[in-house]
């Protein structure tokens, strides 16, 4: 049986920040994800990089974000995080992040909508995948082990307490089990829910609620309000700080907060000329996928729910807690969108998610990388009869008789459609709670019966999670 002090579940941002940070603690950690070096900076950014980089303190950020957030924003989360903003963009550009640059030579901020200052800073549209590239050169520095050729099955958990994990070789459909003393949760969000699973399975979500996690946050779904409308492409807020407007199909600035489902457009044609060199893989992606030339024509858009802030509760060390913060799942941790510090509210305050992905990533692999030093390994026999249930498991997928993977999804993402803020009450919770159950009762049936790289199998794995997390948004 495999074993390591640390184990950390992802490849985006909030993973690779809590892998560094575990190794300068004194821990070299093991990375696990189902998909390949630089996968985490796929996704689209929706916005920059938040940070109160000529203020003379965070407090202005901090309120933007209580009141973008609401009442059910967290005030000493907030105040925590954007008061290591600063300090975040220092060590990214001492990392070698080449900001997008004003007269002078500090990183260029602009302002969005939400901000009472000009804050928002990064690299156009690139923000997320430079960020990624700098984070993923930093952990091979560090001698990070990645592998990329496993899927997260189950978490072996001993009374609260975490002894391991069981995976799914991709490569061979080989079940393993490794043993460990801690597992940092650090994935992407669970959108895919209203849509499809490559969206975002929110593995690191699903994993704590299979494991017994009651989930936070799960009643907070932010709007994109910058989606392309019919598509999945969701355009970067930083276009908004750089002469991009939204506007009515009649011509009426609106806010982005007013967007609706079949008037809104967004106008970049009178984007700032300094600013357009930094959004050119924005102008690609809208030629590619609508045929318009953002230069010339305007854009049609809509509001989706293109990223997820609920998970696993954490308290401020990103120990994922139980008993309402009473007590830990001792070595258990979540960063990033697999965790809720209660730093985002009702809504999301532009340029906050990044920070928050390498904030907490950065706490939970500080303190999990100093944890595990003091303490032993155990439960190996418990780690070896997960892997019995996760053979079970597999096996059971092949031979059912249930819906097909895509019918599955459809259902799924159609029965979700009820769980949007603004549409929420009793009754559709309730009649999606039962519609859950109907789909989780009827299973999934896998056509393909190799063993070697079968993504049928992957995606179905990723759907009974979604489906564990689904069920927990609809109680909420």
């Amino acid at each position: 049986m495999e074993s390591s002090n640390l184990v950390i579940i992802g490849a985006g941002p909030a993973a690779l920040r809590a892998a560094i940070a575990a190794a300068d603690a004194g821990t070299i950690p093991i990375m696990i994800s189902s998909s390949g070096i630089g996968s985490g900076s796929s996704s689209n950014d929706l916005a920059g990089l938040a940070a109160s980089i000529d203020e003379v303190s965070s407090s202005s950020h901090r309120d933007d974000t209580i009141a973008a957030g609401g009442d059910s924003t967290d005030k000493v989360a907030a105040a925590r995080t954007c008061g290591e903003a600063v300090k975040v963009v220092a060590e990214l550009e001492r990392w070698g992040l080449v900001f997008r640059r004003r007269d002078g030579g500090l990183p260029h901020v602009s302002q969005v909508h939400g901000h009472a200052m000009p804050r928002m800073t990064g690299c156009g549209d690139s923000t997320g995948r430079n960020i990624t590239r700098i984070l993923e050169e930093q952990a091979m520095k560090r001698g990070v082990v990645r592998r990329s050729d496993l899927q997260p099955i189950s978490l072996v958990m001993d009374k609260n307490q975490v002894r391991g994990i069981t995976v799914i070789d991709i490569n061979t459909g080989q079940i393993r089990g490794i043993q460990t003393k801690a597992i940092i949760l650090a994935t992407e969000g669970y959108q895919g829910i209203w849509t499809s699973p490559a969206n975002g399975a929110g593995l690191g979500a699903s994993l704590a609620a299979d494991a017994g996690i009651t989930l936070s946050g799960l009643s907070n779904q932010p709007q994109h309000p910058l989606t392309i409308r019919g598509t999945d492409l969701h355009l970067s807020l930083d276009l908004l700080g750089s002469g991009g407007r939204v506007r009515k199909s009649s011509g009426e600035d609106i806010d982005p907060s007013e967007v609706g489902d079949d008037d809104s457009v967004l106008d970049l044609r009178s984007i700032e000329s300094n600013a357009s060199v930094w959004f050119n893989q924005t102008r690609a992606q809208i030629k590619n996928r609508t045929g318009l030339d953002m230069s010339r024509e305007v854009i049609p858009i809509s509001p989706t729910i293109a990223t997820t802030t609920g998970g696993a509760p954490v308290d401020e060390h990103g120990r994922v807690t139980l008993s309402k913060g009473k007590k830990w799942a001792t070595g258990l941790y979540a960063a990033g969108r697999s965790a809720h510090n209660g730093m985002h509210g009702e809504s999301l305050l532009p340029g906050n998610l990044i920070l928050d992905d390498l904030v907490s990533g950065s706490v939970a692999g500080l303190h999990a990388g100093e944890w595990v030093k003091e303490v032993p390994f155990g439960g190996s026999n418990l780690v070896e009869k997960e892997i019995t249930k996760s053979e079970k498991k597999i096996q059971n997928l092949r031979s059912s008789d249930g819906n097909s993977v895509g019918q599955t999804a459809a259902t799924l993402a159609s029965i979700m459609s009820s769980c949007v803020n603004g549409s929420r009450d009793e009754n559709s919770l309730s009649t999606a709670a039962s519609s859950l159950a109907e789909l989780k009762l009827a299973g999934i049936k896998i056509t393909d019966s190799s063993s070697v790289m079968n993504t049928e199998l992957s995606t179905a794995l990723k759907l009974e999670g979604m489906i564990s997390v689904a069920e927990q948004i609809s109680k909420s």
